[in-house]
């Protein structure tokens, strides 16, 4: 299953004192990986392994669930996460882009690929639209902690 969508971070409707810098919102995706905690909710525990300054191998504790992952960073443009496949979890990928089609416009595009084909049977189509769904309101809520991190003042203004 393959899900894109995007998350507008500024734009002409938002309010001046709501909008984000580039370096703040990089500054606030760089912290979902490297403080995860903050962003998911049911998350023990997270190891971290530094390779080099734009890449890093993490290991997520969920209770018994151990489930290791690689995230890469692309400065200013993308950060990629790639979960091998491991035990009874597949291989799977996120990368969100930040993109501004516009000056006064910015976004980040969220694309998930579990390299699943899309499927006709109901049940796994309904579990499909299950996690689209899920996946949304994890990235709404990524961004809305990433502004509130940022208009508090944890970021440096740039």
């Amino acid at each position: 299953m393959k899900f894109e969508h995007i998350v507008e971070i500024n734009h002409p409707d938002i309010p001046p004192q709501q909008q984000l810098t580039l370096t703040q919102l990089w500054h606030g995706l760089v912290l979902r990986a490297t403080a995860p905690k903050l962003f998911i909710p049911h998350l023990d525990a997270c190891q971290i392994t530094p390779i080099d300054e734009h890449n890093m191998q993490r290991t997520l504790q969920f209770g018994k669930l151990m489930v290791r992952d690689q995230v890469t960073l692309t400065p200013h443009q993308c950060v990629s996460y790639n979960v091998p496949a491991q035990g009874e979890i597949p291989e799977s990928s996120l990368n969100m882009h930040i993109e501004s089609p516009h000056e006064t416009i910015m976004i980040v595009r969220f694309i998930y690929d579990d390299y699943q084909a899309e499927t006709a049977d109901p049940t796994q189509k309904m579990a499909n639209d299950f996690r689209r769904s899920a996946y949304l309101e994890a990235d709404l809520d990524t961004v809305r902690v990433i502004r509130e991190q940022a208009l508090s003042g944890q970021f440096q203004q740039h």
